[in-house]
């Protein structure tokens, strides 16, 4: 058997952190231990989103402070947060060890050019995009990634 990998979602209480709830939630390998919300800390995930009763029994919302959740136990961090966001979570995140899974576009660019040019404003951790890798799983061979930390994905 499989070990679980002890996993959080921060920005869980918004569109993409529910959805990523809901499929984890039925991932093998996958064990939700923490979910964070800005506005929503203390409720059950299941007595907010009434999708997910039944499912994620006993999981509270807790505080999204990055430094906080990188001294935390667990192991993988999806960032289910706005674009412009994500960023100030990574960097304690990964200098913690974590391994980071980001759904805005924080990270997607591997250049910090590119990012000024798109985004008109510079990236606040070009270092980041650099370590980073932008994956896509079902067409992307994941295989040369397998010893990152840190990915974007749509």
């Amino acid at each position: 058997m499989a070990t679980e990998i002890k996993a959080g979602v921060i920005g869980a209480s918004g569109y993409s952190g529910i959805e990523l709830l809901r499929l984890l939630d039925t991932h093998p390998n996958i064990e939700i231990t923490r979910a964070t919300s800005r506005s929503l800390v203390g409720p059950s995930v299941a007595s907010i989103f009434p999708a997910l009763r039944g499912r994620l029994e006993g999981l509270e919302f807790t505080e999204s402070q990055p430094q906080a959740l990188a001294e935390t136990e667990e192991e993988l961090y999806f960032l289910a947060l706005p674009h412009g966001v994500a960023t100030e979570f990574a960097r304690p995140l990964y200098d913690a060890g974590k391994t980071i899974i980001d759904l805005s576009a924080d990270l997607r660019l591997h250049s910090p050019a590119l990012y000024l040019e798109y985004y008109n404003a510079p990236h606040p951790d070009p270092e980041l995009l650099e370590i980073g890798a932008y994956i896509i799983p079902e067409i992307h061979n994941i295989e040369p990634y397998l010893t990152h930390r840190l990915f974007a994905s749509p």
